[in-house]
């Protein structure tokens, strides 16, 4: 009789193990965008989502969560369960900046996190009103030598302070930026010839481009940029090494299995490969990237490195 006892109990074990060992996913998956639903992070997350969840069979949710800077979505994040279902897609600003600008977050962007894949990158544009006199990124810095107040820069986001931050040390030039709470209002000013200078994204700049009410003079990634073409990098206009670009990148809560980070670095990075994901995301104003959990992991604690002294000595804080 107790022979067969302790038959049951084991054969209910195995069951047990069994259902647990479910292949992943088994159920949907949710990805957390901790920004306003129709921003470029939220549109970019929407799109792979849809193609990674037919890789994957498995429906995969996106819940909007914005507030602080991308705090509070990030946070929810770190503090979900460690199991592959919640997952969050982190920027530059929640993973590599918001740490030095906040005095305090719920979150630590590299112990809370499982890194899964660098998703895409873009750099941001310097601009100008399509009357204006300057034609590079190098004319804007001469000018402001000249007059400081003749280059006063439009900033509608922290990346935008960034790249003139950036630029006033490497160039050593007093420039003025003018922080605008999002693109239209800043684009608004430019156009209207308020201000003569405005640092943005290519997705927002893209229809006044192409309009012709406005004109690129340097771009800040460290080449050319199929998002902007035939625009200069500013760090071929006399700035060697100068180099700015936002990103996204799929985040796990810390702990979650290397199975299951494995499963979904595989179906991100295979989506990424496609020619008709990387035109859909140009098309975005995004820049295909991919890679292994590492590879993100490295990356981002050198965008940490890199940002911690402009943002500490230029006394920055969020806004």
């Amino acid at each position: 009789m107790k022979f067969f006892a302790i038959l049951a109990i084991a054969a209910a074990a195995v069951v047990a193990t069994g259902a647990q060992a479910q292949p992943y996913p088994s159920k949907p998956i949710r990805i957390v965008v901790a920004y306003p639903a129709g921003q470029g992070t939220d549109i970019a997350t929407r799109y792979l989502a849809e193609q990674v969840s037919k890789d994957l069979n498995q429906a995969i949710v996106i819940d909007n969560k914005p507030g602080a800077g991308g705090n509070l979505g990030t946070e929810l994040t770190a503090q979900a369960p460690a199991d592959g279902y919640t997952l969050t897609m982190g920027t530059n600003a929640t993973h590599a900046l918001n740490q030095y600008l906040y005095p305090k977050l719920g979150f630590d962007p590299e112990k809370d996190f499982e890194p899964v894949v660098l998703v895409g990158t873009f750099p941001m544009v310097i601009a100008v009103n399509a009357s204006s006199p300057y034609q590079t990124a190098a004319e804007v810095v001469a000018a402001a030598r000249r007059d400081p107040r003749s280059a006063d820069i439009a900033m509608p986001s922290t990346t935008a302070r960034l790249v003139v931050e950036l630029l006033k040390d490497r160039a050593s030039v007093p420039l003025y930026g003018v922080p605008y709470r999002g693109a239209a209002a800043a684009m608004t000013d430019l156009i209207g010839g308020q201000l003569p200078v405005v640092v943005d994204t290519p997705t927002a700049l893209r229809p006044h481009l192409a309009g012709g009410r406005v004109r690129a003079v340097g771009v800040t990634s460290s080449r050319p940029s199929g998002l902007v073409p035939g625009v200069r990098p500013v760090a071929e206009q006399g700035f060697p090494g100068f180099e700015v670009v936002a990103w996204n990148a799929l985040y796990a809560p810390k702990g979650t299995p290397a199975a299951v980070i494995a499963s979904l670095n595989a179906s991100f990075n295979k989506v990424l490969a496609r020619p008709e994901t990387k035109q859909r995301l140009l098309e975005l104003g995004f820049e295909p990237a991919g890679g292994t959990p590492a590879q993100l992991a490295d990356f981002a604690r050198s965008e940490r490195r890199k940002w911690e002294p402009v943002i500490r000595n230029a006394g920055l804080k969020a806004e």
